[in-house]
């Protein structure tokens, strides 16, 4: 009888210990897969902006360009792909919100070549499997087919990435800072920032009047020299 109790209770501390390795399991895997977005300061500290004092909203423009700095924030490689993310912060430091509703984002290179942001649907294209010439295309040896899941060929970490990392934000409250990331298509562009500009149109006050644009040199971004002390 005490060896069939004993029995019992070192299963039920295996239980309880398998149990608890899956959960820890489970959460690191959760952990692997959540994109976390970079800090966003106020965005009068970036180099390329623009501001509008008589309205006091800033805008900034902060490229992602080099692996040193994409690397800790995205799993996946948007240089490889040729798309370049930039952080858009919008800092308002006005008594009132403004809308970003009807805001638009437009990159414009030396060359004038305009380029709007990449949504969704875009980027799993580009980071999809692409078929080369001379593949076979695999066969089912079954007489009837089955169905197969799409592969968008980011995984699980590249899908939270391209789900949460865009600007979201419809508006900005008084005395406060909202960011997120545009992705811009510059595939046959050698130098996308240099005498580019980032421009923002369809911010609006709090009455609904849309604010003059804003015209962001990304000049400034790559000319910028900290401060040496």
């Amino acid at each position: 009888m005490r060896f069939t109790q004993r029995a019992r209770a070192n299963s039920a501390r295996t239980a309880v210990l398998v149990f608890g390795a899956i959960v820890v399991t489970a959460a690191l895997a959760f952990a692997a897969t959540e994109y976390t977005a970079p800090k966003a300061y106020p965005a009068k500290t970036y180099p390329a902006r623009d501001e509008h004092p008589r309205e006091n909203i800033t805008i900034a423009a902060d490229p992602y360009d080099m692996a040193d700095k994409a690397g800790p924030v995205f799993a996946l490689p948007y240089k490889e792909k040729d798309y370049l993310p930039i952080h858009l912060i919008i800092t308002n430091d006005g008594d009132e919100p403004v809308s970003l509703a009807t805001m638009k984002v437009q990159l414009v290179t030396a060359n004038r070549t305009k380029i709007a942001p990449a949504g969704e649907d875009d980027l799993y294209r580009r980071f999809s499997r692409v078929k080369r010439r001379g593949d076979e295309p695999s066969r089912n040896p079954l007489p009837i087919p089955l169905p197969r899941k799409p592969d968008t060929g980011v995984g699980k970490a590249g899908v939270e990435e391209i789900q949460n990392a865009p600007f979201k934000a419809k508006a900005v409250e008084p005395h406060s800072t909202q960011a997120g990331f545009f992705f811009f298509d510059v595939e046959g562009v050698s130098q996308p920032l240099a005498g580019a500009h980032l421009y923002v149109t369809g911010v609006r006050n709090g009455s609904g009047e849309e604010l003059m644009f804003f015209d962001i040199s990304m000049e400034k971004y790559l000319t910028y020299r900290p401060a040496t002390q």
